[in-house]
């Protein structure tokens, strides 16, 4: 691919409207959307990044179908591997506190540890292709021709049924004292919803609520944004590097926007996710760090 252009992260103001269909609201077509988009990417949920994408049926099909086969090659793999690798290593930069001890004291189990932990890895590998997804999808948008994939073999699958399934604790079934937690967090990342990877680890309320009380204090700090403006280059910079099938360019994608919307309204949604999701991984690897003690 030629040298990209600068592709700058930035939050659309204002906030664009979304129409998101829950996974456990989904049917017919959506479902079968949903359930093929997890069995590729190997992950136990459908991000919001792409429940958002796919509320613009026409414009999804088309994106999918172009990333459908690259996501389930072997290189993309190893991609996903290279930036996390690089997102838990920029995360270290920002201060946290080894929870581990604290919360034994209060009662956790090393095994209950462990379970958050394994939580916080399903996030920490699977919010990697949702984020270079969201990367490719915008630089397409905005103009970049991708390298064409040679071929057009059918992509691995990945067995997503030997995963446990994500236990939420939706708004509405938090306590008082954790729905402030969840309002905190959305007033500080100034967002309408929490991101699934809170709502699953607030199935542990007191965990999650010294986890985000330990990182807060650091988000929107200049160390911290400089971390999330970095891994926005790392991840246009691996994409740069992805085949996509033939046919998935510019012209099309602005084609099958225009069915459902317009180019801009998909587009300022797109940025939105590509915002948002470099903090959302930062913060889960800040979580993991959190517990990096847990075995010694």
């Amino acid at each position: 691919m030629r040298q990209m252009k600068p592709l700058p992260r930035r939050k659309p103001t204002p906030l664009p409207s979304l129409n998101i269909v829950p996974e456990i609201e989904a049917r017919g077509d959506l479902k079968r959307v949903y359930e093929d988009t997890k069995q590729i990417l190997g992950v136990p949920w459908m991000g919001v990044v792409t429940m958002a994408f796919a509320s613009y049926h026409n414009f999804y099909e088309v994106l999918w179908q172009g990333v459908r086969e690259t996501c389930g090659t072997e290189q993309f793999s190893q991609a996903c591997i290279r930036l996390q690798e690089y997102v838990e290593l920029r995360a270290r930069e920002i201060p946290t506190t080894d929870l581990s001890d604290t919360l034994m004291q209060q009662g956790y189990s090393e095994r209950e540890l462990g379970q958050i932990m394994a939580t916080i890895e399903v996030f920490a590998k699977g919010n990697m292709p949702y984020l270079l997804i969201a990367s490719l999808t915008r630089a397409i948008l905005e103009g970049h021709e991708l390298p064409v994939s040679p071929t057009s073999a059918a992509p691995m699958t990945k067995p997503t049924d030997q995963l446990a399934p994500l236990l939420l604790v939706e708004e509405h079934h938090a306590t008082p004292d954790l729905q402030q937690v969840y309002a905190d967090i959305k007033s500080t990342l100034g967002l309408p919803f929490v991101n699934t990877d809170y709502r699953a680890l607030a199935r542990w309320p007191s965990y999650f609520t010294a986890a985000w009380k330990d990182l807060q204090p650091h988000i929107d700090t200049p160390r911290y944004e400089q971390i999330l403006t970095d891994i926005h280059s790392k991840a246009l910079d691996i994409i740069s590097e992805l085949p996509v099938r033939e046919g998935l360019n510019t012209q099309t994608l602005i084609n099958a926007a225009a069915r459902d919307t317009n180019r801009e309204s998909v587009l300022r949604v797109v940025e939105l996710f590509q915002y948002l999701l470099p903090g959302l991984i930062t913060n889960v690897a800040v979580f993991k760090h959190q517990l990096a003690n847990i075995h010694r």
